[in-house]
């Protein structure tokens, strides 16, 4: 099975020449059947089939070739923008409204005529002419479409709609001729020239709209593809040098000036600036970059000029990842797609039937006005019945929710994970990186004697280890020569060991210690419940003899993580909380948060038992985590989310992928999963609805009961709407707000509300930044921070590492008084530029 996984290949190709659900369904069975495709998923709404096959079976030549043959079109030579199927659906558009207006303004005189003046008997005759141009030019893709499918043996909406158009010209063109016929016999000779002609008008503004509404369904994408900048400056041995986008290569230096999109995924070489990415994370603030930092393409410099060495390119890219995921998330099916699909391969050959039996039934029952009456219920019949609003019902939801979820930073893999987010009641979160900040930092370290080898040996032997603690004791240590570690072995959830000299030390767990029976004394067991009590993390330094130094690191918790857990509880759902630190430190995280329940020093491969213990309790777990350190867990969990900045691993392993750090976000992907599967339902059941009610009363079940037979023309009239209507509906989920309030969740809207008037704020703040001195540990930079804020009008962001106040406002602040407020309430603590 793996190597069948991979051989395979996938691509989203363009379809041309869909008309309706019908014209999916025949391409999806088409393509399904070839061989060395695994699967392939049609979706009408996006006129587009995502395909999984084989490529030493099967080539984009053969998926063309097979479509062709059942008389539709495959673009494979496409680039990923889908630029020449866009011009090719503009061209088809532009037509469309064309032939919309001709019908149009050709069916008022039609109905004019028709209505008043059909007595006289010259007039019959120029309405005759007036629909023949409109059934030849406008609806001559009609006719054209039904003979392609004739010949291959299918049938489609196209079929419905010549065969009603051409009955109802063909009856009325007859009784124009050789109305003796009928004189003879008693019955008046009716022209229904107009039915043919306001039909047609109709369909074609139904699909005119439509088209149009289908085309904002897909905003989200398009918008995704347009921050993709076209030129690039690039930092030549002869200087800077403008080019495409597309001439750029890996390693290139480029140059990014103040109101840029950077055009590359890279590595800040010089420069100071603040990058808006917001089109990637949906977080509204700037982030400051420097030397040493990740830029991503997209985005965009806001004040400073950076200089940045290109690592991922063109296709490469954070953002070309996230176009695909979205394209294929949007062309993916839901489980419930499965019976509109059943339905909709088979609702053109049972509609014509019904049609068919309509006109029998007339002819029998009432054998004076049967035929007559029968041929203009067959007609009105074979109109209304619309497979279009069934087969937009469900991708139309998915393609404006998923594409929504893009834009705030919650990228969904496909419908399934949409499907299963609103299902999930338990959320088993990892404490580092999800609700922490992810960069613990040393606070503290006490040694039972200074010794520069030991402190040495602590840090080659930290230098090693994987652990995120470890890179904290490294940032700490920094300065430290590096020396030969032998014998060294990393201890999962435990800590490292090696040798040095013949020497075995180790560093980690307080377990560790307890394993190896490394003594510890009366001071360092003090300083150790002094930490614990404040909920630091303890790493613990020793040779086989005894414990020669303590270093307490701490995480900070996200500012949100209180509030997205209070949102996940008062929408039904559970959360738990699983870390590999101490019950100190892991109870008094859940205490500030407000999780009920947790586990503390769970190893790696005990969270995918956690996860799999809860869905032997029949719950539905979702499990938030890194993508990596948890990903046995992740595959585990019904719904696995990967919180981040989102790396290649958690995108490719998660169903769903927040790109942004923000908690909040999680209780906003349960909400939109909830709105659109609400939309899906309301689609559907307004689809099946209107075919259960329209197609008996087109065949005329009320005639006998009080007269009443519904006209063709009010039939294609109902039949473009159902369509609309449909579409129109999906559309409303772009107006829903899917944030949550962080005070009064009983209006879960106001969140975004505050967020659009923060945007609004924010875009009139400047940042400024100053040097803090004298800061130790996190209480040191949590007084800092607090006594800036208490500053009206003034928002600041402390960090520990490097030691530095962001400061927002709108003028420059006074350093000054800045200073003095510090000293008055937070104490000894330098301020500089």
């Amino acid at each position: 099975m793996e190597n069948m996984n991979e051989k395979m290949e996938k691509g989203t190709f363009p379809v041309i020449g869909m008309s309706c659900a019908s014209c999916a369904a025949r391409v999806n069975k088409v393509l399904g059947g070839l061989r060395g495709v695994y699967e392939a998923n049609v979706n009408y709404a996006s006129a587009t089939v995502r395909v999984v096959y084989d490529p030493t079976l099967c080539t984009p030549a053969n998926l063309k070739a097979a479509v062709q043959g059942a008389g539709y079109d495959l673009l494979v030579d496409v680039s990923s923008d889908n630029g020449a199927a866009d011009e090719k659906r503009q061209k088809e558009y532009a037509q469309l409204r064309n032939e919309t207006i001709m019908a149009g303004v050709l069916a008022i005189p039609i109905i004019i005529l028709s209505m008043f003046f059909i007595n006289v008997p010259e007039v019959k005759y120029v309405v005759w002419l007036l629909s023949t141009v409109v059934v030849a030019w406008p609806g001559r893709r009609f006719y054209i479409s039904a003979w392609k499918q004739l010949r291959h043996r299918s049938a489609n909406m196209d079929t419905l709609v010549a065969s009603s158009t051409g009955v109802a010209y063909l009856f009325s063109l007859f009784n124009l001729f050789f109305p003796d016929i009928w004189l003879s016999r008693g019955i008046e000779p009716h022209v229904y020239f107009e039915s043919a002609s306001v039909i047609i008008a109709f369909i074609l503004l139904g699909r005119l709209l439509e088209a149009r509404a289908k085309q904002k369904t897909t905003t989200s994408i398009r918008k995704l593809m347009g921050i993709q900048p076209k030129t690039v400056t690039v930092l030549t041995e002869s200087g800077e040098k403008c080019m495409p986008v597309g001439e750029v290569r890996a390693d290139d230096v480029l140059i990014v000036k103040p109101g840029e999109r950077i055009a590359a995924d890279g590595t800040v070489i010089e420069g100071t600036s603040y990058v808006d990415e917001s089109s990637l994370t949906g977080e509204p603030l700037p982030v400051c970059k420097r030397e040493g930092f990740q830029v991503f393409a997209g985005t965009v410099n806001r004040d400073g000029v950076l200089c940045f060495r290109a690592g991922k390119i063109g296709q490469d890219t954070l953002l070309s990842q996230i176009i695909r995921m979205v394209q294929d998330a949007q062309g993916s099916k839901a489980p419930v797609q499965q019976l509109v699909d059943k339905i909709a391969s088979v609702f053109v050959p049972v509609i014509m039937g019904l049609s068919v039996l309509t006109l029998i039934l007339w002819c029998v029952l009432a054998p004076e006005t049967g035929l007559v009456h029968g041929i203009l219920s067959m007609v009105t019949v074979l109109i209304i019945a619309c497979p279009c609003a069934l087969g937009l019902a469900t991708p139309t939801a998915l393609i404006v929710g998923i594409g929504k979820g893009a834009e705030n930073g919650i990228l969904i893999k496909d419908a399934t994970s949409l499907e299963v987010a609103r299902k999930v009641d338990v959320i088993v979160l990892d404490k580092t990186g999800t609700i922490t900040e992810g960069h613990p930092a040393v606070t503290d370290e006490y040694w039972n004697e200074q010794s520069p080898v030991l402190r040495n040996i602590f840090y080659n032997l930290e230098r090693l280890s994987p652990h995120p603690l470890a890179e904290a004791v490294v940032s700490f240590f920094k300065g430290e020569h590096n020396l030969s570690i032998s014998d060294y072995e990393n201890i999962p959830g435990r800590g490292v060991k090696g040798c040095v000299n013949g020497t075995t030390y180790y560093a980690g767990s307080l377990e560790l210690m307890q394993e190896h029976k490394i003594a510890i004394d009366g001071n360092l067991k003090n300083r150790a419940e002094t930490w614990l009590h404040e909920a630091k993390t303890l790493v613990w330094f020793a040779d086989t003899g005894r414990v020669h130094a303590l270093v307490a690191v701490t995480d900070k918790v996200k500012d949100t993580s209180v509030a997205a857990i209070a949102e996940l509880r008062k929408a039904g759902i559970e959360t738990y909380m699983l870390t590999g630190d101490n019950e100190a430190s892991a109870e008094a995280v859940a205490r500030q948060v407000g999780i009920a329940h947790y586990r503390a020093q769970v190893l790696p491969g005990d969270k995918a038992t956690f996860v799999e213990h809860l869905q032997r309790e029949g719950h539905t777990v979702g499990m938030v985590g890194d993508g990596i350190n948890d990903s046995a867990a992740l595959a585990r969990a019904d719904l696995s989310i990967a919180m981040g900045k989102g790396s290649d691993i958690a995108m490719d392993t998660s169903m769903v992928t927040i790109l942004s750090s923000d908690l909040l976000r999680l209780p906003e992907a349960v909400r939109l999963s909830q709105l659109t599967f609400r939309t899906i339902r309301q689609n559907l059941f307004w689809a099946f609805i209107y075919n259960l009610i329209a197609v008996p009363v087109a065949a005329g079940i009320l005639y006998p009961l009080n007269g009443f037979l519904l006209n063709p023309m009010i039939g294609g009239a109902a039949m473009a709407l159902s369509s609309v209507s449909v579409v129109t509906n999906s559309l409303r989920l772009k107006r829903k707000r899917i944030g949550v309030s962080t005070g009064q969740t009983d209006t879960p809207d106001r969140y975004d509300e505050t967020t659009n008037v923060n945007n609004s704020i924010n875009k009139n703040l400047m940042k400024y930044e100053f040097k803090v001195k004298g800061m130790m540990c996190d209480h040191c930079r949590t007084h800092v921070e607090q006594a800036l804020n208490s500053i009206e009008g003034l928002k600041a962001t402390v960090t520990l590492n490097p030691p530095v106040a962001i400061v927002e406002c709108g003028h420059e602040p006074s350093l000054t008084d800045l200073q003095r407020v510090v000293t008055e309430k937070a104490g000894e603590y330098t301020l500089s530029k």
